[in-house]
């Protein structure tokens, strides 16, 4: 350990220990403290004014002596003892100190503004610090309780949310009247709730709320094996996925990720192995002729071992954010009921709207319209139809939700399902066999409740609507770098750059230290600079599309 280093420990460990330091203030000590590059050398932040700051100096206060928000020891300690995803153990990415976000900015340390455009890793939808959220949690703490177990016991915001949950994946929530734009009465009454049209007409009828995204599809993993292993055909274990697929990074969920064009490849040895067919190569019905062969044929030799055919409709996020046609979902639905298999949709990324439908599932020939810089079909949007009719609506056995549930404020996941599949696994005395500490925790549900009835009494549907063409009007100009990029993509509020060759670790730090000096939050990874803003903020406007589209062109133009 260097001098400077071992300094820098020093003076945190007199923080730690006292208030104050001969009658100087905490912040001034730690002002003075070392930063560290990614190397993992150290230099002393006021040392040279002038020598240039190291890779890893992500916080540019003017007068680090006198800084407010002590960014130095932060990041060293952040550096040094704080792991984050997807990043080196020993050498990580560089990272950006955030004091404060609201609406669609986050604020750093240094006092710079960045827009989100990526919603929170695509959570959320309403932006930050949004006021109705805000006092659904306040009110939940101070009026009721933050936690309680839900093993022999409930509670209101886990049972209204449910309920509000049956109504949106059914198509029928309580909407705006079209013709005065007033809202249906909503009474806070559980009571208010059609209990009998829910038992007996609703398709999905059963929600179990888990810990998050990625625990929502190894609970819809389970009941799908739990449901055959009680109808007595326990050989049935195995899983259909699509190649470039991804749904999570716990050991059930990796299983049904892309095993070679995937993150975990190094896993292969302990996880069980699924079946893969290949992804469709496009948006349109033809580019899936080949997928859905291969699905039939996989189908059709392995159906009496597969408990269930997994995918993520329309849009495979983290495997690419690729787009696919809406008549692969019908197929698939119209196959897996042929060959006895359960479907099921991982909607974690896709749901509450982000395609431009409530649900990706809900797309259909009237509603799917991609922009793609490859089809030179000019400017369209894909939400031209903006209803949809229970018909066109592709329902599952099993449906995974996560990410914007809560509007990005906790962690959150909801797995629902049908009478068919808890009927199964339950008429013969059997119980399903998961149990989070954090289950339908009171204030991850209250604010999701919060965050479902915001969402259903916008107007949504023309938020999306505007930022899927502003999109469109700022990405596609990117197409011109036909040098750099190979694809520009959009469909909805999701925003694609797709570049001709991927970034490694020294270029994705370098593109993601250049964005934040244009003012943008995005994240990219290997070939994708992408965006996925807070549709559903108000404060979202075509000037932040714009700044978005010219900081990708800026940053893309120079790779």
């Amino acid at each position: 350990m260097n001098r400077i280093a071992s300094r820098h420990i020093a003076l945190v460990n007199l923080l730690l220990r006292g208030p104050r330091l001969r009658g100087r203030p905490r912040h001034h000590l730690l002002s003075t403290a070392v930063v560290v590059d990614s190397a993992g050398s150290s230099d002393d932040a006021g040392a040279s004014s002038s020598s240039s700051p190291p890779p890893s100096v992500v916080c540019q206060c003017p007068a680090p002596q006198h800084c407010p928000n002590p960014c130095s020891a932060l990041l060293h300690i952040d550096r040094q003892h704080v792991l984050h995803p997807y990043t080196s153990m020993t050498s990580p990415l560089p990272t950006f100190p955030v004091k404060s976000a609201k609406g669609v900015h986050l604020t750093l340390n240094d006092g710079r503004t960045l827009i989100d455009g990526m919603s929170s890793w695509w959570a959320a939808v309403h932006g930050c610090r949004n006021p109705v959220l805000d006092q659904a949690m306040k009110e939940q703490i101070e009026d009721s309780m933050s936690h309680v177990m839900f093993g022999g016991l409930t509670h209101r915001p886990a049972v209204e949310l449910a309920a509000r949950l049956l109504q949106m994946v059914n198509d029928d929530y309580p909407s705006k009247d079209e013709e005065t734009n007033t809202e249906t009465e909503m009474d806070d009454s559980l009571m208010d709730f059609d209990l009998e049209k829910m038992q007996h007409e609703y398709q999905l009828t059963k929600v179990f709320f888990s810990d998050s995204g990625s625990i929502s599809v190894e609970v819809a993993m389970k009941m799908a094996v739990q449901y055959w292993f009680t109808l007595q055909q326990t050989q049935k274990t195995k899983f259909i996925s699509l190649r470039n697929g991804y749904h999570g990074d716990t050991m059930g969920a990796m299983s049904v990720c892309d095993p070679v064009n995937g993150m975990h490849s190094m896993f292969a040895g302990m996880l069980v192995q699924q079946l893969f067919v290949p992804s469709p190569t496009g948006p349109h019905p033809s580019d899936a002729t080949e997928t859905l062969r291969q699905m039939e044929i996989m189908l059709k030799q392995h159906h009496h071992e597969v408990a269930a055919v997994i995918v993520e409709p329309i849009v495979q996020g983290a495997g690419g954010m690729k787009f696919y046609h809406p008549v692969v979902l019908k197929k698939l639905r119209k196959l897996c009921d042929e060959y006895g298999v359960l479907l099921i949709f991982d909607e974690i990324a896709t749901g509450f709207g982000r395609t431009g439908t409530l649900f990706a599932g809900w797309q259909g020939e009237g509603t799917y319209k991609p922009w793609s810089s490859l089809d030179d079909k000019g400017e369209t949007d894909s939400i031209e139809n903006s209803s949809t009719e229970n018909h066109s609506i592709t329902f599952p056995d099993i449906l995974c939700l996560g990410k914007a549930l809560t509007g990005g404020y906790m962690t959150l996941g909801a797995t629902l399902t049908t009478d068919k599949l808890a009927h199964g696994i339950s008429d013969t005395g059997g119980v399903f066999m998961h149990g989070p500490t954090f289950m339908a925790n009171p204030l991850a549900c209250s604010v999701s409740l919060a965050s479902i009835n915001l969402l259903m009494r916008s107007p949504w549907k023309e938020r999306v609507r505007k930022v899927e063409k502003a999109l469109i009007k700022h990405l596609s100009p990117l197409a011109d770098l036909d040098s750099i990029v190979r694809e520009v993509r959009v469909l909805g509020a999701i925003g694609v750059c797709e570049m001709r060759e991927g970034l490694d670790r020294d270029g994705m730090a370098r593109v993601q230290r250049q964005l934040v000096e244009e003012g943008v939050w995005l994240r990219p990874f290997g070939k994708l600079l992408y965006c996925m803003p807070p549709f559903n903020c108000e404060d979202l406007e075509d000037g932040h599309m714009k700044k978005i589209g010219d900081a990708i062109y800026k940053v893309a133009s120079k790779i």
